[in-house]
């Protein structure tokens, strides 16, 4: 079995293949080809005063059986740590013998970028060039790479409730510092809610029309980032089961998915251009599987083989366990 640290993960996978790939798994997922079961979310007392949770997210798809576990503990900032932290272990469908185990989390934080970013140029104008950012920590600098590579970003503006960690984002992501959420908001064309709040950071009174949301935040039931009056616009989700039963944004606001981006993307839906959109993500299981099949094909193709699947047998370029 082989293991690919967070260095092998960062220097394999590209952002350019990433979106198309988000693109193919989402399409799937929405025609039925894939078996996802939701999410299971366990929570413990990690340290006094800061709750974990871990999430289990097995799929089957295109050959791969793929489980990826999180963690997100609270105050790891303040450890040095990443507050989201993943495995990714990737097994043959057929046998279910694994074959690779690998860092998740700079994997977790690119292909979640890649999918807001396949959302944005979709639903967004190809002129859009304003994105706000409220959060700043790893998504936000991700988002940052994704949103330039599908729109002619001239400006993205920074909020978070931690001006230090503003003004350090900022100036990594070449970006302009915001005091107020409303400050980074107001005129932008692109929003993306990064954020582990719990309460609503976003007000939709603030979202110009025909603005872009991207909400990556609040993946349990009794947690939001975006109050009533943003999720009136068009939803849109990354899968309609787990907006349904997983999202706080969705169901705290009695909001209606009108579609999921996999439908639009495979054009058996529209929907109402011209109109403020907010995309939910939720993170599906079927995106890391396609990812980490990413990262698993580059090490192949730089060892001098050809993928046709995950193959125990395969031996490329990475260190064994």
């Amino acid at each position: 079995m082989l293991v690919f640290n967070d260095a092998d993960v960062r220097r394999l996978l590209s952002l350019p293949a990433l979106i198309d790939a988000m693109q193919d798994a989402l399409v799937a997922l929405s025609a039925g080809k894939v078996v996802q079961p939701l999410r299971n979310v366990m929570s413990w007392p990690a340290t006094p005063d800061a709750t974990g949770y871990l999430f289990c997210k097995p799929v089957v798809h295109d050959g791969a059986l793929v489980t990826k576990l999180i963690t997100l503990v609270d105050g790891n900032d303040r450890r040095g740590l990443p507050t989201l932290m993943a495995t990714v272990v990737l097994m043959d469908a057929s046998t279910g013998q694994p074959v690779a185990v690998m860092d998740g989390t700079w994997l977790t934080n690119l292909r979640t970028a890649a999918v807001s970013a396949l959302a944005a140029r979709l639903l967004s104008p190809p002129s859009a060039g304003v994105v706000a950012m409220l959060g700043s920590g790893a998504l936000a600098r991700t988002h940052a790479l994704a949103m330039r590579a599908v729109r002619p970003v001239r400006e993205i503006r920074v909020w978070s409730r931690n001006p230090d960690k503003v003004a350090a984002c900022a100036a990594e992501i070449g970006g302009i510092a915001c005091d107020t959420a409303e400050a980074a908001v107001r005129g932008a064309d692109i929003v993306c809610t990064v954020t582990n709040a719990t309460e609503p950071v976003l007000q939709g009174r603030w979202l110009a029309k025909g603005a872009v949301v991207t909400a990556v935040g609040a993946p349990r039931p009794d947690w939001r980032e975006l109050d009533d009056e943003a999720m009136r616009g068009c939803v849109i989700a990354d899968s309609r089961e787990s907006a349904q039963l997983e999202s706080g944004d969705v169901m705290l606001s009695g909001a209606r998915v009108h579609a999921e981006l996999g439908e639009l993307l495979a054009g058996t839906r529209s929907w109402p251009r011209g109109e403020t959109v907010v995309f939910k993500s939720l993170g599906q299981a079927v995106e890391d599987a396609a990812a980490a099949r990413l990262v698993y094909a580059a090490a192949l193709a730089e060892a001098g083989q050809a993928e046709a699947g995950p193959r125990p047998g395969d031996r490329p370029g990475a260190r064994s366990d």
